[in-house]
């Protein structure tokens, strides 16, 4: 337990610290892959709650076989900003959570209060899985919980400095998909909005950095990842198990057949 308090108190130090922070995605629902992936050195591995593949259960057993890989911290990119969904990722395990749609700095706020027990917001004091990584001292999770909201709307990105204000936001997360789309994007990767793209992605960046909060990115490569970390970002999530292993599968799949 005190190894895994540790981990977690460092986690949200160095997040608020703005250190590079690198995390992994996770889509499926499959424990034993993920304890691999929470061995590898990443600094989260994230559950992915609004468009993953997995349930409640699927987190609970999932935050297990991370605190086995023993190397890393959970995360939960919730469902939405709920007071439920955010608690019960809390409640079991997550070191903090990734809150999706945030549109305005009022928000931000009802995300916080959400995560935080009074009085610093209205969490519901359950904490049955919780309590073996930080201890069931309210005070002493609110120190240890770590909230991030996604820029990825139109509204959201209008609000971005006042989102990044809010007091008790450790960082904002771009959403790139949905961000694409917001200032314009056909598709999710339609290359005619780059310039427009940028210039919003810069925007999140200086808010984040104004407000001297972490500012994350989701990129699909590690290459994508280094050139995010350069630009100015501190934390940034690679990819996804279920991109990953479609990837490896074709790559062998087109040796094995001495394709190019």
């Amino acid at each position: 337990m005190e190894r895994s308090r540790e981990r977690v108190l460092d986690y949200a130090r160095r997040v608020r610290a703005r250190e590079t922070i690198l995390g992994y995605w996770v889509i499926i629902d499959s424990p034993v892959s993920t304890e691999r992936l929470a061995r590898l050195g990443y600094d989260y591995v994230c559950f992915d709650a609004q468009h993953g593949l997995l349930d409640y259960k699927g987190i609970l057993v999932g935050m297990q076989a991370i605190d086995a890989g023993g190397e890393s911290v959970g995360m939960v990119r919730v469902g939405a900003n709920d007071p439920f969904l955010i608690g019960q990722a809390l409640d079991a395990g997550a070191a903090g959570v990734i809150v999706p749609l945030v549109n305005t700095a009022e928000d931000a706020a009802r995300a916080v209060s959400y995560a935080k027990y009074g009085p610093e917001g209205i969490r519901s004091y359950g904490p049955m899985r919780s309590q073996l990584r930080i201890g069931p001292n309210p005070a002493d999770s609110n120190a240890a919980t770590v909230v991030l909201a996604m820029i990825e709307t139109p509204q959201g990105l209008e609000n971005v400095e006042a989102i990044a204000a809010t007091p008790g936001i450790d960082g904002l997360y771009i959403g790139p998909s949905d961000l694409r789309l917001a200032v314009g994007g056909a598709t999710s990767t339609d290359p005619a909005v780059d310039v427009v793209f940028e210039a919003a992605v810069e925007r999140v960046l200086k808010a984040a950095q104004d407000a001297g909060i972490a500012a994350g990115f989701h990129t699909p490569s590690g290459e994508v990842a280094a050139k995010r970390l350069g630009q100015g970002f501190t934390l940034a999530t690679v990819s996804s198990d279920l991109i990953h292993l479609e990837q490896a599968a074709t790559a062998h799949l087109r040796a094995a057949r001495g394709e190019s």
